[in-house]
């Protein structure tokens, strides 16, 4: 399968060491797409890959699948016309949260029959919500995420504190940035407005920390999940990167699991 990237930061540069560097037989990065050539022209000769300017020609090059590793704007300005040409793999799914480009998206790939893959991101216990919310089972699902106080506030504090409390849609509105976990856990589960959110600046901390509890006629469950850093970005979740790999290995596997 060949791989075509929109964007070249830490998670596309880690994708590209990955796949590429250590030779992965079946998943290959061709194309690369970028706003500055100049910036990345040395991406082409590190990683055998050819860097495109035009979105048209990228979408042209010999890809099966875009993976978006870029950010919200990119995916605002970029994903309607790729979605019509390409199956997609979105790790930016902040974007989602906008409600009117959100139906946008889902009838592109209605019409244009294709698909787009949401990776789990930085968290888990994706396939037990799905599954439970398929049936009509699951009840209930809350977040609780820690963040290192200087991520969320300005001024500093000396203990842990509450900086919000309600549901994923109001979260989301407010801390757009900070927020994926809540938009995969209610695109996977019982929707925006009935999953409850609470984000807490926590000074005692330097890794995010995400608690997810699950309540329905199955039963209950609870996951945690610290979160270590990219090693080339601290501001980049180390399993968001993994998860896209995960993803697109679980699309040519044969024996698909979860």
């Amino acid at each position: 399968m060949k791989i075509g990237i929109l964007g070249a930061g830490a998670i596309a540069t880690y994708l590209l060491e990955e796949l590429n560097e250590k030779r992965n037989e079946n998943i290959t990065i061709t194309s690369v797409f970028v706003r500055n050539y100049e910036k990345y022209e040395h991406l082409e000769e590190k990683y055998d890959v050819r860097l495109y300017t035009d979105i048209r020609k990228f979408l042209e090059s010999e890809i099966d699948v875009v993976v978006e590793a870029a950010n919200i704007e990119a995916v605002r300005d970029l994903l309607p016309t790729v979605l019509k040409q390409k199956e997609t793999v979105l790790i930016s799914i902040g974007a989602l949260a906008d409600e009117d480009f959100f139906k946008e998206i889902i009838k592109i790939t209605e019409t244009y029959n294709q698909k787009l893959y949401l990776p789990s991101g930085a968290i888990g216990g994706l396939d037990l919500i799905q599954n439970t919310t398929a049936v009509g089972i699951l009840t209930e699902v809350k977040l609780v995420t820690r963040k290192p106080a200087h991520t969320l506030v300005d001024k500093p504090i000396d203990e842990s504190t509450i900086i919000f409390d309600g549901n994923a849609r109001e979260a989301i509105k407010k801390y757009p940035r900070n927020m994926n976990v809540s938009i995969a856990l209610a695109l996977a589960g019982i929707g925006f407005d009935q999953t409850e959110v609470l984000l807490i600046a926590d000074p005692s901390i330097s890794k995010n920390i995400h608690s997810i509890e699950v309540l329905g006629e199955f039963g209950e469950a609870t996951f945690t999940i610290t979160n270590e850093p990219l090693p080339t970005n601290p501001n980049t979740s180390y399993l968001a990167a993994v998860s896209i790999i995960g993803i697109l290995k679980k699309t040519i596997n044969p024996i698909k699991i979860g």
